[in-house]
């Protein structure tokens, strides 16, 4: 059972509306396409654990700040006897596993997931302990990517290459579990404690009026254009949406870029870009926000 679902993180959303609003220098946009592999990666894991029907927990993207110290957990799964964290990488191409250390073959150093699995096994084994539960954690790191390849493989580390995920798979939805009130407990606990807010999120400086006004589409780096007065419509990818949808979450966007900004219909047509119709456009924020004021002053929140 799906307990906590998986969604663009708020760092992520950031970050693809400044890789397509902006001018980002190359180091920031290396950090994007990293952060949307990322997710890719972690929504392909998904894929597979939504087909099994054993009796198990499942709760993605888990954040925790426990003993002034902050961990990350892609999907945790919580079985009967056994808790399982992954951290899932979406690495490609060819990699070196020496002295303990990640390497790509032209001896570039990379994070060590291992030592990301380590560190965030080790914190959560306390914080259990912590609120009154014993149960054992066995976590391991899935390279999700069937294009990795790690060469001088270590062979009693706890990796799952995706060739033997379907297995894994199998074995996982063929444990002995039944769930009880203590594991939901544990569970709810667990996603309490999230915190939505990565203390590890960092942008470049930017402001409103260096920004590309549009509305993003979801599936590729591309912007949406107006079909008519009911869908927007992507050129690249064929993507469509209703122009409420699209509208709406643009507003949360720039909420999210700009939180000192009101939302006006005048600053919405501005943003969007796209939508001709004021008129429309007002009547779809009236419909779905809230609004304060009068006439021309009026703001949506």
């Amino acid at each position: 059972m799906l307990l906590k679902p998986r969604y663009k993180s708020n760092e992520l959303i950031i970050m693809k509306s400044l890789f397509m609003r902006t001018n980002l220098s190359a180091k920031d946009k290396k950090y994007y396409l990293k952060l949307e592999k990322g997710y890719q990666g972690e929504v392909m894991f998904d894929q597979y654990t939504s087909k099994l029907q054993n009796d198990l927990y499942f709760i993605n993207d888990l954040c925790i700040d426990f003993n002034n110290a902050n961990f990350q957990i892609d999907t945790l799964t919580i079985s009967q006897s056994t808790i399982f964290p992954f951290e899932v990488k979406n690495f490609e191409g060819n990699y070196l596993y020496e002295n303990d250390s990640f390497y790509t073959l032209s001896r570039d150093e990379v994070q060590n997931p291992l030592d990301q699995l380590k560190r965030s096994s080790t914190l959560l084994r306390q914080l259990i302990k912590n609120i009154g539960f014993h149960t054992p954690i066995e976590g391991n790191v899935i390279f999700i990517n069937p294009d990795f390849t790690l060469y001088q493989a270590p062979l009693n580390k706890p990796i799952i290459y995706s060739t033997q995920l379907n297995s894994y798979m199998k074995k996982l939805n063929q444990l002995p579990s039944k769930l009880t009130s203590n594991h939901r407990e544990l569970a709810e606990t667990l996603i309490s404690m999230h915190q939505n807010k990565s203390p590890y999120s960092r942008f470049p400086r930017y402001r409103y009026d260096q920004m590309q006004k549009g509305i993003i589409c979801p599936e590729s780096n591309s912007f949406l254009i107006c079909k008519d007065d009911k869908k927007l419509v992507c050129v690249d990818c064929g993507y469509e949406e209703e122009l409420g949808t699209g509208i709406l979450r643009s507003v949360e966007e720039l909420r999210l870029l700009f939180p000192e900004l009101k939302i006006t219909t005048t600053l919405i047509h501005e943003w969007c870009n796209v939508i001709h119709s004021k008129k429309l456009l007002r009547r779809i924020l009236m419909e779905n926000l809230m609004a304060t004021g009068y006439g021309r002053w009026v703001f949506f929140e």
